[in-house]
């Protein structure tokens, strides 16, 4: 009888150890799904100038998130959207170099997302948009024989803040995510 007692006791202390980490994912975190794309370190945007081609290109956002740009210098990318930087542009632009620009700015590569912990081969991996955990997963080589395969942990950062929730396989992931595949318990 004391041993049985003893199981149930080293059974409920695995449990709640198990759950102690358990931190389900807040809704912001959820809502940044929702939102225009912000763009930030580790993007490159298309940007075409109309019947400028020397200034259209490909350009990267650099660690301090800015674009270097011919003729107007920095522009501020962090946390804009790509429709925010053809503005900046424009009126960049329309100051002393062009008479009415036409600019287009779009996403040209994204910033990758991380996939560690139970899968075949961890690492870096390219995003693309409609990239859920599961096809995350399938990149990094599919689940180790000891993944828990119901849910994850997936670091993301929203308005400059890192946060982390558990999530379903099914949900979408956005470009700089970090995903964590836990071990199971049992």
């Amino acid at each position: 009888m004391n041993i049985k007692l003893h199981a149930s006791a080293l059974a409920a202390v695995l449990f709640v150890a198990g759950c102690s980490g358990y931190q389900p994912a807040p809704p912001a975190f959820h809502q940044a799904t929702t939102k225009p794309y912000v763009l930030d370190a580790g993007d490159s945007v298309r940007i075409t100038v109309f019947e400028q081609e020397a200034l259209t290109n490909t350009y990267a956002v650099d660690q301090s998130g800015y674009i270097s740009f011919p003729l107007v210098g920095a522009v501020a990318a962090r946390g804009h959207t790509v429709q925010q930087i053809e503005g900046e542009l424009a009126t960049k632009l329309r100051n002393g170099y062009l008479r009415d620009p036409d600019v287009s700015v779009q996403v040209d590569r994204y910033r990758p997302i991380f996939v560690m912990g139970e899968v075949g081969a961890a690492g870096q991996y390219s995003y693309v948009p409609g990239l859920t955990v599961q096809k995350a997963v399938a990149l990094a080589g599919g689940y180790s024989p000891r993944a828990n395969q119901t849910n994850v942990d997936v670091t993301r950062s929203i308005n400059g803040k890192v946060l982390t929730g558990r999530v379903t396989t099914s949900d979408p992931l956005l470009p700089g995510d970090t995903i964590y595949v836990r071990e199971r318990l049992f």
